[in-house]
């Protein structure tokens, strides 16, 4: 981070390496000359490790939503049944999402709370698919993808999952889990800027690929898939996205997957150490550890404190956190640990944090949350 830069501790977008913003400012090259061809080329195969998977992985222009839609434009037709699994807001996009292609049965649960799998199973038994999000980050819950995947196994029904915020800094085992359809996108923990996403298709996915006269134009997966074999795109990529994609790969593979994905769980434990240190009551509150993300923390907001004081003041000293989302907007804020962040970083808006609980008397002193966080991370 350069000095006077924003701290953006959010769920994403992330800040971006400085070395990434070097390669982005690189002289615009041919999107159809071998140069890009090259990155592309690097890009879709480095990529694969973080989905977990040897599948094929479509990279197109366009955030997560975009991906999103991908999926279920490319690979649901009108008469099929999709099990819609809603526990907040980003999964109520995937049955918006739904509604527009293919018939949706959601089955609906308190944002907060984790879905019970008996009641998956029952809702399984007359579905051709079933969605759900991995890292639900406008609750910060982990959703349990390699049960719901077995259960969906079992009844042959399609598997769709927004990994967007899970993949590059959660264990994502695609193969292993048996996912059909799986989405990312660029600006959260892979760090890069937003503007791609990323869509990895299992070979039974393929198979349900949509006839060519009733895709969508634009974010044509049998389009890309043809274009890809050439190391290509169907219409003109975001080159200057491309590069940095190239780079942030690059530098996942420097840190090494396995130790990105500790960093981050180590980063979000620190949270949640510093909110109980400072008597922040954590959204939801569970005694399951491992369901809560590891690339976001939601906690209520103290009494004394309002959702403008707290995230104002802290945005007048630089750091920008999170609120809530719909039904939760006023009453939780979020803090992002996800991308290219350093445990300086975090420390340095923890302690932010308190500085401002501090100065509205929700806090006596500051002081506890960062040593709690500190003792937690081990340094």
């Amino acid at each position: 981070m350069v000095a006077n830069d924003p701290y953006l501790m959010i769920p994403g977008p992330v800040s971006v390496l400085p070395r990434v913003l070097r390669k982005m400012s690189s002289p615009m090259i041919s999107h159809r000359g071998e140069e890009f061809e090259e990155i592309f080329s690097y890009c879709k195969e480095h990529i694969k490790p973080l989905f977990g998977t040897r599948a094929d992985v479509m990279i197109i222009n366009g955030s997560g939503t975009a991906g999103m839609e991908a999926v279920i434009s490319n690979f649901l037709r009108p008469e099929d049944r999709v099990l819609n699994l809603v526990s907040g807001k980003f999964s109520e996009r995937f049955e918006e999402l739904t509604r527009r292609y293919a018939t949706s049965i959601p089955l609906n649960v308190e944002w907060g709370t984790s879905f019970d799998m008996n009641a998956v199973e029952e809702a399984m038994e007359e579905v051709d698919a079933v969605t759900f999000v991995h890292n639900e980050t406008s609750t910060g819950i982990m959703n349990p993808a390699p049960e719901i995947a077995k259960i969906a196994k079992k009844h042959d029904v399609l598997v769709i999952m927004d990994g967007i915020t899970s993949i590059g800094g959660a264990e994502v085992l695609m193969d292993k889990w048996g996912l059909d359809l799986v989405v990312t996108g660029s600006q959260k923990c892979l760090g890069c800027p937003p503007g791609l996403s990323a869509v990895a298709v299992s070979d039974r996915a393929w198979e349900r690929l949509v006839e060519e006269e009733h895709r969508p134009y634009y974010v044509d997966m049998g389009a890309y898939k043809k274009s890809a074999e050439k190391n290509q795109t169907p219409y003109t990529p975001a080159v200057s996205l491309f590069i940095a994609l190239q780079e942030c790969l690059t530098v996942i593979e420097e840190e090494g997957l396995p130790e990105r994905i500790e960093r981050h769980g180590k980063a979000s434990a620190a949270v949640r150490a510093a909110a109980e240190a400072l008597g922040i009551e954590l959204f939801p509150s569970i005694t399951e550890p491992s369901m809560y993300s590891p690339t976001v923390t939601a906690m209520r907001i103290p009494e004394g404190i309002t959702d403008s004081e707290l995230r104002g003041g802290m945005r007048e000293l630089g750091v920008y956190v999170s609120g809530g989302q719909g039904i939760l907007k006023g009453k939780i804020f979020r803090i992002g640990t996800m991308g290219d962040f350093s445990y300086r970083e975090l420390l340095g808006a923890l302690g932010v944090m308190e500085a401002v609980l501090k100065r509205y008397g929700v806090i006596e002193h500051a002081g506890d949350g960062v040593g709690a966080a500190l003792e937690t991370l081990n340094l």
